[in-house]
């Protein structure tokens, strides 16, 4: 027997089969623009805030505690609408003196506020503390009160400073972003927090 070679057959080419992930540039352009509307889409749908609104500090509550405490002669500013009180405290400030403090805000968006502390205790580091390091700046007279002035380089600050007399005196020291024209006006607005 003879044996004839055996032949196999010569490979055919097979077509390229296509790419995937490579698509069009036309493919390309309309899978971002379909991505970008699905985010723009979803961007709309959530809620921002516009505004954080503090919850309200009850400021008379607390003049009263700290006058039945300490029986100082606090002040409390009865304020026109439109000012917002933002904080309340009776706490250790400067030199650790328990100092009563209350913020504000003007409807202009100033801040102004008062700290008063004990005459006898407050030292010129309670003030320096108080004022963010303020220079005199001279005085003025608001409410039958002579103020110190003072500036600070530090911070866009102003302050008022007023000693009250006597060993059961207080002092004094409004501050904030406000003019001293405007500080003035809010040392006029102060009142005594009743004994009871």
């Amino acid at each position: 027997m003879t044996r004839g070679t055996d032949a196999v057959p010569a490979p055919t080419k097979q077509p390229a089969a296509p790419r995937r992930g490579m698509g069009t540039l036309r493919s390309m352009v309309i899978s971002m623009v379909l991505i970008l509307a699905a985010v723009l889409a979803w961007t709309a749908m959530v809620p921002r805030v516009r505004e954080i609104s503090q919850p309200a500090v009850d400021v008379s509550s607390v003049a009263r505690q700290v006058r039945q405490e300490t029986s100082w002669g606090i002040a409390q500013p009865q304020l026109p609408a439109g000012w917002k009180a933002t904080s309340v405290r009776f706490a250790p400030a400067g030199d650790g003196l328990r100092t009563w403090h209350v913020g504000y805000l003007s409807p202009e968006g100033n801040y102004v506020s008062i700290d008063q502390t004990s005459v006898a205790g407050a030292t010129d580091r309670w003030v320096s503390t108080q004022t963010s390091n303020g220079h005199a700046d001279g005085s003025l007279s608001a409410a039958g009160t002579v103020w110190q002035k003072l500036s600070s380089s530090e911070t866009v600050q102003r302050s008022l400073v007023s000693r009250g007399a006597g060993p059961g005196g207080l002092i004094t020291v409004l501050s904030g972003t406000a003019s001293y024209a405007q500080l003035a006006q809010f040392a006029g607005t102060l009142q005594p927090v009743p004994a009871s």
